[in-house]
């Protein structure tokens, strides 16, 4: 098939996923910014305040962390740092607020789709939010042994809070669909050209090693490497569109979104938490042995129980 011919195809079903994207994310970002305008998200947050002894963190972050789990990561940075001159939070502390939230942000835009090609919501969800919780518990576990990052939290940045209210989100939304659009054109343009020029087998040979670790086959590589790179919402673009254009096997895109949902946007995400405060070495290097280790013990699992309903498709999801 001539390239322009294939650029023409690929493009018209860029935009046939993203209009599919907007469908799920809108109405549900518009609830859970809802659900921030009218105070529920403050109102439920002491609910998780003593959980937030797990991580040695301060009783007041499980607002923080709840508005990043239904909100988003930014959401969750604004609420943080309105409350850290009070706190005095450390670099561990930081550091282990870091791992929760770069790990488990956004869950209801972000599961949902995940769903839209197969996996079930809520499994995927609770998946991704224990993993947070086990990764964040296991890093202050360390700190508190070693005394490590014992200091005072030093950003070398700090987020505005921004327009707030729906202007603010209005704004915000409307921003992310266009930068969502450009990005998904441009890299199914560029996964094209490097198709052709036989660029992207080496770059998948060179991945091969450690997704085979995670259970990973050859047909998952794509998307799952764009997510690992890029995000969740790039990578479960590229895999419903790789689900439509081809069968794939359903524990292959389970396993492929598990992974993603531990450790994806490694570049971005990481270097904003570097930059408010937390230790590079623990949220990228830790997150990612965690990631592999975590998956690999899910797909073990699976493979012990060949049924298990957790691999099941979420019916809701495609309607």
């Amino acid at each position: 098939m001539p390239l322009q011919t294939q650029f023409q195809r690929k493009t018209i079903e860029t935009f046939a996923v993203y209009r599919e994207l907007v469908v799920v994310m809108v109405p549900i970002a518009i609830a859970t910014q809802a659900l921030a305008e009218f105070g529920v998200i403050k109102a439920v947050s002491p609910w998780l305040a003593p959980a937030m002894q797990l991580f040695g963190l301060p009783p007041e972050l499980a607002l923080a962390w709840l508005t990043g789990l239904l909100v988003g990561m930014w959401g969750g940075v604004v609420v943080l740092f309105t409350l850290v001159p009070t706190l005095a939070l450390s670099s561990a502390d930081m550091t282990v607020f870091s791992a929760l939230l770069l790990l488990a942000h956004a869950i209801p835009v972000e599961q949902r789709i995940v769903a839209r090609a197969g996996p079930n919501f809520w499994a995927t969800s609770i998946i991704r939010i224990a993993g947070a919780m086990a990764f964040a518990a296991l890093l202050h576990q360390l700190f508190a042994a070693t005394g490590w990052l014992a200091q005072p939290m030093a950003p070398v940045w700090t987020p505005a809070a921004g327009e707030v209210g729906w202007l603010g989100f209005s704004y915000g939304l409307a921003k992310t669909l266009v930068v969502m659009l450009a990005v998904l054109l441009v890299l199914t343009w560029v996964m094209e050209l490097l198709r052709a020029a036989g660029i992207l087998d080496v770059l998948y040979r060179a991945l091969a090693p450690l997704f085979r670790l995670v259970g990973l086959k050859p047909e998952a590589l794509p998307f799952t490497t764009v997510g690992l790179l890029l995000g969740i919402s790039y990578g479960s673009g590229l895999m419903l569109a790789e689900v439509r254009r081809q069968p794939i096997e359903p524990r292959q895109i389970f396993i492929a979104s598990v992974f993603m949902g531990f450790a994806h946007s490694l570049i971005e995400d990481t270097l904003i938490m570097v930059a408010l405060g937390a230790d590079i070495a623990s949220i990228l290097a830790g997150r990612l042995i965690f990631a592999i280790a975590a998956t690999a013990a899910i797909a073990f699992v699976l493979d012990r129980f060949s049924d298990a309903p957790v691999a099941a498709s979420d019916s809701a999801s495609r309607s």
